[in-house]
């Protein structure tokens, strides 16, 4: 059901993805806080606050930050939307609602407004 969503357009679908993202942070975050293990990346729900509006996708950002586990070495892989577009097209026999050209350079926008916080070490995704 959640895929199906990234893969359909309008604003009902991107409320449905928004609301399937929260539960899996959620979800995540019950299964694996407490459990003894060494390493859990939980990277992606905070960087996944750029997919939401403009308004919310910091306040996402931090209210996330508070609530995943974090490391003290934290590492953006930082691909350029051209790069991105082409290794989807490349890969992918279906796009889903973020992944033309245009959605992926606002996103890029924002998620690299977040990578530049402190926090975060940002390597070059667009070597081979």
């Amino acid at each position: 059901m959640s895929r199906a969503c990234l893969l359909m357009e309008g604003t009902r679908a991107r409320i449905s993805a928004s609301l399937f993202y929260l539960l899996d942070v959620l979800r995540s975050v019950v299964l694996y806080w407490w459990r003894p293990v060494d390493y859990v990346v939980f990277v992606r729900y905070l960087m996944g606050t750029a997919y939401l509006p403009e308004p919310l996708y910091k306040l996402g950002y931090l209210f996330f930050l508070r609530m995943v586990p974090r490391s003290r070495h934290m590492f953006f892989i930082n691909t350029s939307p051209e790069e991105a577009y082409n290794r989807i097209e490349n890969n992918r026999s279906q796009r889903e609602m973020f992944e033309s050209l245009e959605r992926l350079e606002k996103v890029h926008r924002k998620v690299t407004t977040l990578a530049s916080r402190p926090e975060w070490t940002v390597i070059d995704g667009d070597q081979p």
